[in-house]
């Protein structure tokens, strides 16, 4: 009897688990997205250092780069649009049988595009369906919500969908993937001005009110619909001509513009809360990265890939862990606090993109700088899945 109690016991508490993971949409997919990062750019360290070059992809660099940005980022944005979507369009989450199909189907494209006795035809259709079926989700949501509003992320999220699919139309034809590379780096880019441009002034102004402080964000106004507009058009001037002073001057005056957009949030006053505070850092270095980018595209400052990884390592991977653990303590039902664990995380994944963008230009070692900087930028997402992985796969406290 005893032992059929526990077993009872066992099973209440494994559905309960499966109930809560599977309830909204950030719980899988952000500690799927932490993972991931904290074991495919090690991976991908091993794979240089000993010269493998066997995935689906073929070539060890696609794998990393693809990984990267049609792996890594779009689990972390599914988990940011999926909570969003029923604050935008008053219906129901996703949730249950249909959020676990989608997360199934993104692991499948991480696991098939790995291995390499998988008809690489095969792992791309599988891979690219991912996309079409997350943006076909989003575009249903806003439809039946009528929120028209939220169009320009169904834009972007499509648009997503096309480049990770002339990526593998690229690859396949074993045609150099550079341009679609650039085109979701340019995506990237929009995104972090669009939603990094809502979430960081909207968390701060939240916080300053607590604190009782009479500084306010300034409201979104034309300014910021510029500095969006820009980098969009930089952006995209960029992914087409990657190279000469059309596009260096568009992304440098993007910058700038942006660097006037953040300088009107106050971020400075947000130091004594690093949950706030790290969404400034984020936002920084999507500035860096603008500036650095157009300086390589006019010939000058930082070769073109450390640039990139400004974008990366800097603006993507600091922002999306700063909006990981805001999301993931207030969805849980606890306080919305950095704690020494998160702070930690903060500095790693700081670290590991100040490595990865500077370490060569001052003399370190390449393969130091590349084993430092993977140590440290997915040292921090795997912090975050052991310190959060327990909240994501349990009951909210509020439950």
């Amino acid at each position: 009897m005893e032992r059929r109690a526990m077993n009872d016991a066992v099973e209440r508490r494994t559905a309960a688990s499966m109930t809560a993971v599977f309830s909204y949409g950030f719980r899988p997919f952000f500690l799927g997205a932490a993972c991931f990062a904290g074991l495919a750019v090690p991976a991908w360290i091993v794979m240089l250092s000993l010269g493998i070059g066997s995935t689906a992809l073929a070539a060890p660099r696609e794998w990393h780069v693809h990984e990267m940005l049609f792996g890594f980022l779009p689990a972390v944005i599914t988990g940011f649009v999926l909570t969003a979507v029923p604050n935008w369009t008053d219906r129901p989450a996703i949730q249950g049988r249909e959020l676990a199909r989608l997360f199934g189907l993104w692991l499948a494209g991480r696991v098939l595009l790995a291995w390499p006795l998988v008809p690489p035809v095969f792992a791309a259709v599988v891979d690219t369906a991912y996309l079409l079926v997350l943006a076909g989700i989003l575009w249903r949501e806003i439809a039946g919500g009528k929120s028209w509003n939220h169009a320009p992320i169904g834009v972007l999220l499509s648009c997503y969908a096309v480049t990770n699919m002339l990526f593998h139309v690229f690859a396949l034809n074993g045609t150099a993937t550079d341009l679609p590379e650039r085109l979701a780096l340019g995506l990237d880019m929009t995104l972090l001005a669009f939603i990094g441009g809502r979430v960081t002034p909207n968390f701060t102004r939240e916080f300053l009110v607590q604190a009782r402080r009479p500084e306010k964000p300034a409201r979104f106004t034309h300014l910021d619909l510029a500095a969006i507009g820009m980098v969009a058009v930089a952006s995209t001037i960029w992914a087409m001509f990657s190279q000469g002073a059309v596009a260096g001057w568009f992304l440098i005056f993007a910058g700038l513009l942006n660097l006037i957009r953040v300088s009107r949030w106050y971020g400075w006053f947000a130091w004594r809360e690093p949950l706030v505070f790290v969404l400034h850092w984020g936002y920084a270095w999507l500035v860096l990265a603008l500036i650095l980018l157009g300086c390589a595209a006019l010939g000058v400052g930082l070769p073109k890939e450390d640039a990139v990884h400004a974008l990366t390592t800097g603006a993507v991977g600091v922002m999306t862990l700063g909006i990981m653990t805001r999301a993931s303590l207030g969805h849980t039902g606890r306080q919305r606090h950095a704690d020494p664990a998160t702070v930690a995380m903060y500095i790693l994944v700081i670290c590991g993109a100040i490595l990865r963008v500077f370490g060569a230009g001052i003399g370190l070692p390449t393969g130091f700088v590349l084993g430092a900087a993977a140590f440290c930028w997915s040292g921090a997402y795997l912090l975050f899945a052991m310190v959060y992985g327990p909240y994501l796969l349990r009951p909210s406290l509020e439950e």
